[in-house]
């Protein structure tokens, strides 16, 4: 565990970057600090490895006052990824991982061993190793970055604005890369970002910082974005709160039933039984491809694949990939409000899995038309056409 007591930070020109902090940040969960440019929030991290000390106050990380212990001790003991990732450039990938374990007195052949053992746990080839940084992406970087931070293999690993010099596509690829990672190796993460979607996908806990470094609220996701503190976290949050919220609560709750039979739609399966796409009875329309989800995606990812559905039907697999059977969008509705009224974390205790939406790959053998039997229980077809629409807007749209 992390712990500020009554920390502050004051530098010589007057700047108050943080101010009397006290906060704890539990051991094996991601703990996101969020805010403004100018908060304290990269100050208060950088205080966490002595790379800026603390005007006053106790910072304490496994129980261990961080002003007790030597900086550079202290430093190789917790892992650390910036922006830019940070690499030498003159030496190769697999160098750049194995530097903090030589550093530690390691064996080269131990440490070169873990940095290719690194590399393929981060998701890149074993050839990585024999390039340079320049040679790589800007995605690929940043997984030498995290592989770097990870290879002694330390209790608490620092990130700031890791992921913010890449586009949007790696980015959540790299955010996946990540959540996979702390599902197996539960480290203590202390994440900085100024991206509230990044923070509530990634946090167990959310703290919110405001300019002068004051410290506003630290909540789980869900309650931060169902109770915000006062009108700056509100505001912070965005306009949107309702749709992050749906972002962390899964598609298990909600109930399941059979395809429709005899109507306008059929649901095609190939030979295994994983869904392919909805066929029309008129034999002219084009199929409509379906994306299926699993007990593990959103509410939110559920009620987009409702509105692009031609029978506002989520068709959901297990996780081979075979049809389970499909939640209408009136179930969905009904799960999302469940959400809202809990206002309270939905994702389980710090290191549980995140919903991270995704698809099954798509089986490529024979193809046959099918309806599933024996789903599990009764699912409501949602309407099409007007009374679709009175299902998203909800009864304060309607008009008589």
């Amino acid at each position: 565990m992390i712990q500020f007591d009554t920390v502050h930070k004051r530098f010589p020109n007057g700047t108050t970057a943080v101010h009397d902090l006290t906060l704890e940040m539990p051991e094996g969960g991601v703990t996101v600090l969020v805010g403004s440019s100018g908060c304290g929030k990269t100050t208060t991290l950088r205080m966490i490895n002595r790379m800026v000390d603390p005007s006053s106050g106790t910072i304490r990380v496994g129980g261990r006052d961080i002003l007790e212990q030597d900086a550079a001790e202290l430093r190789r003991s917790i892992g650390y990824v910036i922006q830019q990732a940070g690499l030498f450039p003159h030496r190769t990938v697999l160098d750049n991982v194995a530097t903090v374990p030589l550093l530690l007195g390691w064996g080269r052949r131990k440490a070169r061993a873990r940095a290719a053992e690194l590399l393929e746990t981060v998701g890149l080839a074993p050839d990585a190793g024999r390039r340079y940084p320049h040679q790589l992406s800007g995605g690929q970087q940043q997984r030498v970055g995290v592989a770097r931070a990870l290879a002694a293999d330390p209790p608490v690993l620092l990130m700031d604005e890791p992921f913010g010099a890449v586009d949007p596509v790696v980015r959540t690829q790299l955010q996946d890369e990540l959540l996979r990672l702390q599902r197996e190796l539960s480290k203590t993460i202390v994440f900085v970002t100024h991206d509230i979607d990044e923070a509530v996908r990634l946090g167990d806990r959310i703290a919110v910082f405001r300019t002068g470094g004051h410290l506003v609220q630290c909540a789980e996701p869900a309650e931060l974005l169902a109770r915000p503190a006062d009108d700056f976290v509100a505001d912070f949050l965005g306009a949107e709160r309702g749709l992050k919220l749906l972002s962390l609560a899964t598609l298990s709750g909600v109930p399941l039933g059979p395809a429709p039979e005899g109507g306008a739609w059929t649901l095609r399966l190939d030979a295994a039984g994983a869904p392919l796409a909805w066929r029309h009875k008129d034999g002219e329309s084009a199929d409509v491809p379906v994306r299926p989800l699993r007990d593990s995606d959103s509410l939110l990812s559920a009620l987009n694949e409702s509105i692009s559905a031609p029978t506002g039907l989520v068709v959901r697999v297990d996780a081979e990939g075979r049809l389970t059977g499909v939640s209408s969008r009136e179930d969905i509705h009904d799960g999302a409000g469940a959400a809202h009224e809990r206002g309270r974390s939905v994702r389980g205790p710090v290191g549980a899995d995140r919903a991270v939406p995704r698809a099954p790959e798509s089986s490529t053998s024979t193809r046959t038309e099918a309806s599933p039997e024996g789903a599990r229980g009764t699912a409501r077809q949602a309407p099409t056409g007007p009374r679709a629409q009175d299902d998203l807007t909800g009864p304060a749209e309607r008009t008589s």
